[in-house]
């Protein structure tokens, strides 16, 4: 259903690139400044995810895609925070218990932050904020923001120089206006999950905090 980030945990997409994945309300802005290099020369990025998976953290149900493929902006020099944002998601062959869902990413563009300086790995710990999709088919669902369906939740993410890999490792989004025939496996009110790693191209792409 299915993409910079900073600390030293786990990586947008951008999102894409990610981004774009299921890339991502933006979190404060990090005092930390951010030099991207590596980048293309108008800033567009693309990125692919092999097997994302939202999980329903109250039924134990995941739903696993196929592949998830995203677009982003993140272009190169000097960023105060905000890294980039991914424009586009898409996801494929989506199922859970049987059940095929097609995904459709709502909201965009989601918006790519670092929250913590880059680390002698070359990890950049941030988030990706605005982050909202709908499931449709025989069970349908909107999973949006704990606290309001309108909005887009915030999620982890980090991305790794070396790998060029922007991983998405958490954060909580919340199932609305669910319908259909869903078995129970999804329900409204439901917490949830989403895990994806998004490999980014241009493969230089780079990003450190002096």
């Amino acid at each position: 259903m299915h993409t910079f980030s900073r600390t030293a945990k786990g990586g947008m997409v951008a999102g894409v690139a990610i981004a774009s994945a299921f890339g991502l309300a933006v979190s404060p802005a990090s005092a930390v400044t951010y030099t991207v290099s590596g980048s293309s020369s108008t800033g567009a990025i693309t990125a692919s995810a092999a097997t994302p998976t939202l999980t329903d953290t109250t039924t134990g149900t995941k739903l696993t895609c196929t592949s998830s493929a995203a677009t982003a902006t993140v272009t190169n020099g000097s960023h105060g925070g905000t890294l980039g944002t991914i424009n586009t998601v898409s996801w494929n062959t989506c199922k859970v218990g049987g059940i095929t869902f097609s995904v459709a990413a709502q909201g965009l563009p989601w918006t790519l932050t670092g929250t913590a300086a880059t680390t002698s790995a070359g990890v950049t710990v941030g988030t990706l904020s605005g982050v909202k999709a709908t499931l449709s088919g025989l069970c349908n669902a909107t999973f949006a923001s704990p606290t309001s369906a309108s909005a887009g939740a915030t999620l982890n993410a980090t991305y790794t120089n070396s790998t060029h890999t922007l991983e998405i490792t958490g954060g909580t989004l919340k199932a609305y206006s669910v319908s259909g025939l869903c078995l129970g496996l999804i329900n409204t009110n439901d917490l949830a999950t989403y895990a994806a790693k998004y490999v980014v191209s241009p493969t230089t792409l780079k990003v450190v905090s002096p």
